[in-house]
């Protein structure tokens, strides 16, 4: 078996298109991605697998963003979380909520979320050394 050195990010979106968009601008960025179109099917991937940031939608059915955000910091406390959303006010719930998180509002250019994503991982570098 072989181990991946690129980060694994495990993205949660409910809609086709964007999670489309978003796994193929991830990938061509050198991001090894996982996609589920709700935070249910997230849980068991985070159980399983290691991802070093959760990108999620946060109004998605069944299960929320926030509420999965708060079940992958007790299942895998080392994985970053950054939501994305085309609500100001539920980005100000998430904000509120879960504080470490990044909020990217939606519409936003590719290039800016790879950018974040990017970011966080260079966070996460700095911290470890």
């Amino acid at each position: 078996m072989t181990t991946s050195s690129n980060p694994r990010i495990l993205l949660a979106e409910d809609e086709d298109a964007m999670r489309t968009y978003l796994d193929r601008a991830l990938t061509n960025a050198g991001y090894e991605v996982a996609t589920v179109d709700r935070g249910t099917e997230a849980i068991p991937l985070l159980e399983s697998e290691h991802f070093d940031l959760l990108l999620s939608d946060i109004v998605m059915p069944e299960m929320d963003g926030i509420e999965l955000a708060q079940r992958c910091a007790e299942i895998s406390p080392r994985t970053k979380v950054m939501f994305i959303t085309g609500f100001a006010a539920v980005s100000l719930r998430a904000s509120r909520e879960q504080p470490n998180a990044k909020v990217l509002s939606k519409p936003f250019h590719l290039r800016d979320l790879v950018l974040e994503v990017e970011r966080v991982f260079e966070d996460q570098r700095e911290a470890s050394l």
